[in-house]
């Protein structure tokens, strides 16, 4: 089969198209063929050698395509369906474990849901899960026009009726966080966030922040949550390292700060959080309430332009391959 390769760490250009063995289901596995799959910053931090969560060769997490091979009773051969892999997503055949498979809703295509798994199960877990978010509470939510942050201004709005702040760094794409469903536009490029958000809060801060940038946004978010708010850490766009840290600040307002990352959860992890998901979200899919954003789309051959588009930070939404017809 054809699949992606990665000649040596690096830039897009160790991107290879290669010809390898078609994997086999293990127990507890179905064999997709893949339509399409999506790119993901944990690719491109694969791709450069920085990370060694997934025990394939092959990028890719995320995938919607046909059940070739299964023994598992709740999928049948021709089946379409979506969900995350253990990496092999960028080839013709991935091997995805079954209780992480979801059947597609009739009203997607294999575009739209191989733009679901990742980053809607990404945004559901962080502000549900880990964020706890409840009806009628704020949340400020950084890197809008991304594939997680298009999600989450989605679910916060459907699910609880938040009121969603959010940050990006030009009009056209708080434009499109409006167009979902956004309440607060902060271009942070013009603009001091932390002010913004005290002013639209009333001075109050914002029960929930969902944090994709890290080291440079530490003392504006610091500045923006309120007292007893959650602040969850799921990117660090904006460096790693904090210089000064006053972790009285912490302490004084009281702030429950949790970092995470979905890749490398547990199978039984990633597979209990699939189950509510379909429960408590699939609805919204079905009547069209929420649905996935795609930037752009490429083939297999053109990967190593999808991946340079998401490093320059061009997307608004998800960039999909498209594996087959």
């Amino acid at each position: 089969m054809k699949a992606i390769t990665v000649k040596k760490a690096g830039g897009p250009e160790q991107l290879q198209l290669s010809e390898v063995p078609i994997p086999k289901p293990g127990t507890g596995e179905i064999l997709i063929q893949t339509k399409a799959a999506a790119i993901n910053r944990t690719d491109i931090l694969g791709r450069q050698g920085k990370v060694a969560y997934l025990p394939s060769d092959i990028l890719g997490v995320e995938v919607a395509g046909v059940v070739v091979d299964s023994n598992q009773s709740d999928f049948a051969e021709g089946d379409f369906v979506m969900g995350l892999v253990n990496g092999g997503g960028y080839a013709e055949y991935v091997v995805m474990p079954a209780q992480r498979a979801m059947k597609i809703p009739a009203s997607l295509t294999f575009a739209e849901a191989a733009a679901i798994p990742e980053v809607f199960l990404t945004a559901y877990q962080t502000l549900f899960w880990i964020g706890q978010l409840k009806r009628k509470e704020t949340v400020l939510i950084h890197a809008a026009a991304s594939g997680v942050g298009t999600a989450a201004i989605q679910l916060a709005k459907q699910l609880t009726d938040a009121t969603v702040i959010v940050t990006a760094g030009s009009d056209s794409k708080l434009e499109v966080a409006r167009q979902l469903g956004a309440d607060v536009l902060i271009n942070y490029k013009e603009e001091d966030f932390d002010q913004q958000v005290l002013q639209a809060t009333k001075g109050q801060g914002v029960d929930l922040i969902l944090d994709f940038i890290g080291a440079s946004y530490w003392q504006k978010n610091l500045n923006s949550i309120k007292t007893g708010g959650r602040w969850v850490l799921i990117g660090i766009l904006g460096g790693q390292f904090v210089e000064q840290v006053d972790l009285f600040q912490l302490m004084s307002k009281c702030i429950q700060l949790t970092g995470t990352l979905l890749t490398p959860r547990s199978d039984q992890y990633k597979a209990e959080l699939t189950h509510d998901f379909i429960q408590h979200v699939f609805p919204y899919f079905e009547n069209h309430r929420i649905k996935p954003l795609i930037d752009t789309k490429f083939s297999l051959a053109e990967v190593a332009t999808a991946h340079s588009r998401m490093e320059d930070n061009r997307n608004i939404g998800k960039i999909i391959l498209t594996v087959a017809d």
